[in-house]
């Protein structure tokens, strides 16, 4: 088996391609992640973090370049073949939580299976597990308005790896917090990621999240770096 959780391989995305307001935001950037391995994705605000985030996860494509997920070449699939790969391989975290107002947070962890054909006792019992995991078992039937903010977001977390994706996409995951919360949800998703065995490219703006990861590198330029 290769080794290779993601390789994004020269990818380059311009906006507004040909008017006065073009942006280039990425330029033949490359990043490989192997399996198991956690990466920080730091870079100035603006600098493209979350369009490389979403062409990693498949929710955008780039002018050019290559994306492979699991050794897979993902740029060209149709789009009923990379909605696919979105719900099965990947796992997305975002700085505010959208879960469901109106379900529970197990619901909200249940809910992503479902839509992957899951029976519904085995998603509630690998929802209730998840849950447990990041410490909110006994919040598993409290709405979100009825979390806290740490709470809601280790509730995205579960939902994120829900499907039991291969690789977590997370931009800002903990950015909308207070440093004390931070602190503890990181550490959350840190043992998460690494009891599962996920591999991950996590942006921040925080350094000292950053260098708790196996590697750092930078966006700047519309380039990837070691930080």
């Amino acid at each position: 088996m290769n080794d290779c959780a993601l390789s994004l391989q020269s990818i380059s995305k311009t906006y507004n391609a040909g008017k006065p307001n073009e942006v280039q935001v990425l330029r033949e950037a490359s990043l490989r992640i192997d399996r198991g391995e956690i990466v920080a994705l730091v870079a100035p605000s603006g600098a493209g973090k979350s369009t490389l985030l979403h062409i990693a996860g498949l929710l955008d494509t780039p002018d050019s370049g290559s994306v492979l997920i699991d050794d897979a070449d993902m740029t060209r699939l149709g789009d009923r073949a990379r909605t696919a790969a979105r719900r099965g391989q990947v796992g997305f975290v975002y700085q505010f939580h959208h879960l469901l107002p109106e379900f529970t947070a197990l619901e909200n962890v249940v809910l992503p299976q479902l839509a992957n054909a899951v029976p519904a006792s085995k998603a509630e019992s690998r929802a209730r597990d998840l849950l447990a995991r990041v410490g909110i078992e006994a919040r598993a039937e409290h709405r979100p308005a009825a979390l806290s903010g740490g709470e809601q977001q280790r509730v995205a977390f579960c939902r994120a790896l829900a499907n039991e994706p291969s690789l977590l996409l997370a931009d800002e995951p903990t950015g909308n917090l207070d440093p004390a919360t931070s602190d503890q949800v990181f550490a959350a998703l840190m043992a998460l990621v690494r009891d599962t065995g996920l591999s991950a490219l996590i942006a921040t703006h925080n350094m000292e999240l950053a260098r708790r990861m196996d590697r750092v590198v930078r966006l700047q330029d519309g380039q990837i770096t070691a930080a």
